[in-house]
């Protein structure tokens, strides 16, 4: 074989294994069978419809067995087919227009939707739950506690997990801070004090969005300690996060999926909570007598 007729990966020394999921593909239908050139061939050309086949359903479309197709994503380097789907997913969560992802959820949920979304979010929760270290979860729990400042980032649909921590933590210490934005530059202006041994927690998941990597960027150029909740290793607060919590997000709907997240979330809290008890129960008693002196429950509901 001429040398200049490589493939890429060849040529530049490049394990197929590192290149993005489509020139991966693309590079191993060069060189490979007939049946697994009809595989590749499909996906690169209908990748989003893909990602939600089973095997038996991929198959079936392009004309090979099931076998053949689990065979695929193992030359591929992945442990089976469920792992190249997964690979497929991840890439393509933020690269999917609100549009292809109304289309995706109405030929996935049909007629069943409350089924569909419910047992979607229960298999985030219980993937999240899964892959969770506890240790990496406890140093995130420690880093909070002893933090100078906490600063929390979250924008688009994560404004609303920023939102819940906040509420919630600003009960246990009085040194959260909401970074909110409405401008492009006022996110700084919030952050410019920040430093070495704050913390800045910078929440985001597909479409990721710009200006929580750009707060994170400052924070951690800054010397801030920075954690990350996101979805995926892909994100791109990752390579900037000293830390980082994992919570599934697997879309069954254009409706973003932030039941995992808020779990997350919600266990942080709470750990907090059982590491600061004293404080915790001191402040919940002075905030009763506030509830009831001006009324803010309905004490006969």
């Amino acid at each position: 074989m001429n040398a200049n007729k490589q493939p890429d990966a060849q040529k530049e020394n490049i394990p197929a294994s590192s290149l993005p999921l489509l020139k991966r593909v693309s590079v191993y239908m060069e060189t490979c069978s007939k049946g697994h050139k009809k595989i590749a061939s499909y996906i690169l050309q209908n990748y989003i419809p893909a990602s939600y086949m089973t095997a038996s359903s991929l198959a079936k479309e392009v004309g090979v067995s099931e076998s053949t197709v689990v065979r695929f994503a193992m030359d591929l380097g992945f442990s089976g087919y469920p792992e190249l789907q997964a690979s497929l997913k991840s890439m393509l969560k933020n690269k999917l227009t609100s549009l292809e992802r109304f289309d995706i959820a109405s030929e996935r949920m049909r007629d069943d939707v409350l089924y569909a979304t419910l047992s979607a979010e229960i298999e985030n929760l219980r993937l999240t739950l899964q892959s969770t270290d506890r240790g990496n979860f406890d140093a995130v729990v420690d880093m909070l506690l002893y933090a100078k400042t906490v600063y929390i980032v979250g924008n688009r649909s994560s404004t609303s997990l920023a939102n819940f921590m906040y509420f919630y933590m600003s009960l246990i210490f009085d040194k959260a801070r909401l970074v909110q934005s409405a401008s492009g530059s006022d996110i700084f202006e919030q952050l410019f004090r920040i430093g070495e041994g704050d913390v800045v927690i910078g929440i985001t998941f597909p479409r990721y969005s710009k200006r929580t990597v750009d707060a994170m960027t400052f924070a951690h150029r800054s010397g801030a300690f920075t954690i990350a909740i996101t979805d995926s290793p892909n994100s791109p607060v990752v390579p900037i996060a000293d830390k980082v919590l994992y919570a599934r997000n697997e879309i069954s709907s254009f409706v973003d999926s932030l039941v995992a997240p808020m779990a997350l979330i919600n266990a942080l809290v709470s750990a907090l909570g059982q590491k600061r008890k004293k404080e915790v129960r001191r402040n919940f008693e002075k905030l009763e007598q506030v509830w009831d002196e001006f009324s803010i429950y309905d004490k006969n509901r």
